[in-house]
């Protein structure tokens, strides 16, 4: 689930200005090899598309068939182990994170319906994953957006 919010959070707005944690060649290696990734061109560029493609169905620009095309040749096998039964994921390398990273999105998408959105903060372009009881949090950091907004808020009241 962290691969997920990473990947979604990796082409924020710093100053105004898009910041591309993956645009790099020698960032993006070191970003995928931190996620379990090998790092390769070919895995950067597929990471990128996995990326644009959540994002777009996250703000409910695209549906979830958009994901079709990144599963294609994808298997599961199941396998026995001393500690039971558990399913493998069979992908080519450099697919292997995109894939992992689009599992990450269906499962949280069954177990925490509408969760995950992305800031409040037109202004912000980071994710969220709502983990609180009363699935009401709005902003992906209330230090940063949170006071923002309500800055915003108080300052249009009192003038």
């Amino acid at each position: 689930m962290d691969a997920l919010l990473d990947l979604l959070n990796s082409r924020p707005l710093v100053n105004g200005e898009e910041q591309d944690a993956l645009g790099d060649p020698a960032e993006g290696r070191r970003w995928a090899r931190e996620h379990g990734g090998e790092g390769s061109l070919a895995e950067l560029t597929l990471l990128r598309t996995t990326r644009d493609i959540l994002r777009d169905i996250v703000c409910g620009e695209s549906s979830p068939t958009a994901l079709s095309p990144l599963l294609e040749g994808v298997r599961q096998v199941p396998e026995i182990t001393s500690a039971g039964l558990q399913w493998v994921v069979e992908t080519p390398p450099h697919a292997r994170l995109a894939v992992e990273v689009v599992l990450a999105w269906a499962a949280t998408e069954k177990q925490l319906p509408g969760r995950l959105r992305p800031c409040a903060n037109e202004e912000c372009r980071l994710f969220l994953l709502d983990r609180s009881r009363a699935n009401r949090a709005r902003w992906c950091s209330m230090a940063v957006c949170g006071n923002r907004a309500k800055a915003r808020r108080h300052y249009e009241r009192t003038r």
